[in-house]
């Protein structure tokens, strides 16, 4: 009888020689899973985040100075702008400029009102919520280079009676009404990130607060507050620069709005990146 007692059992015997797929990822890509979500739910670090308003700075020169270039009216600076809807007003039938520069305030307006309501509906510093606003300035950034790219018009100012400063063709004032609503998006991140100073999209201020210190001349380690009122100019006169190379080359408007969307999904990469503050947000 002992010949058909069976031995012992062990229990590694008992599971199965080969595991099916999604057993044996099961765990790890669920791991997976839980860490980039922690990793978007995280409030990112505002220290040296200065660094990327001041990147910003550059793309508003760049952006700028070819819009205005070209089309005869700033996309991020609305203090010219409405300068211009003044003028137009008091003599509305010398220009369209002034029409242009109506559809860049309200869009920029516009933008204000919705980038700071998603970011205040959300947890402003969040990660993903940041990586996701500059997401959408990126694709918007895309959308206008792709129609000015594939219009029909030459990509730089040529002689004729009218001029692109006065032209109101669809794909002039498509871009127009596109990208001041991106730069209101910068402009937002900003206070989110409580650098009120570095607005993205002006210099007046700062060059007032520039120049108003006292320790301006101090040593580079003595005055972050200084450097980085220095930087916001620096980098939005070398966009300028770039930018009117662009308007006045082969490449037009349309080179400098690539040349913008590249940058933009360059500070994307950059949020997803960027050192955490520590404060896990939880999903409400």
């Amino acid at each position: 009888m002992t010949g058909f007692l069976r031995p012992p059992v062990n229990d590694d015997e008992l599971l199965p020689l080969i595991r099916t797929k999604s057993e044996s990822e099961r765990p790890r890509s669920h791991s997976i899973a839980a860490k980039w979500k922690r990793h978007f739910m995280v409030q990112v670090k505002r220290e040296r985040a200065d660094v990327l308003l001041i990147l910003c700075f550059l793309i508003t020169g760049l952006l700028d100075s070819s819009c205005i270039s070209v089309w005869g009216s700033f996309v991020s600076m609305q203090t010219g702008n409405s300068v211009y809807i003044g003028l137009g007003l008091a003599a509305p039938t010398q220009s369209t400029r002034w029409l242009k520069s109506t559809v860049s305030v309200v869009s920029f307006c516009i933008g204000s009102f919705i980038f700071s309501r998603f970011h205040a509906y959300f947890s402003p510093k969040r990660r993903w919520v940041l990586c996701v606003s500059f997401i959408v300035q990126t694709a918007i950034t895309v959308l206008a280079a792709t129609i000015v790219t594939l219009s029909r018009e030459p990509p730089h100012p040529v002689p004729d009676p009218v001029g692109d400063h006065e032209k109101l063709a669809w794909h002039i004032l498509w871009p127009i009404a596109l990208l001041p609503f991106q730069s209101a998006g910068q402009a937002v991140t900003s206070r989110v990130l409580k650098y009120n100073g570095l607005t993205t999209v002006a210099l007046t201020g700062v060059y007032c607060d520039l120049f108003s210190d006292v320790e301006v001349f101090t040593g580079l380690k003595e005055n972050t507050e200084r450097n980085r009122r220095l930087g916001a100019p620096v980098c939005l006169l070398v966009g300028a620069f770039l930018g009117g190379r662009f308007a006045h080359s082969s490449l037009g408007v349309g080179g400098a709005l690539w040349l913008a969307s590249a940058l933009k999904l360059g500070v994307v990469l950059a949020w997803v990146y960027w050192p955490e503050e520590g404060c896990l947000v939880e999903e409400e």
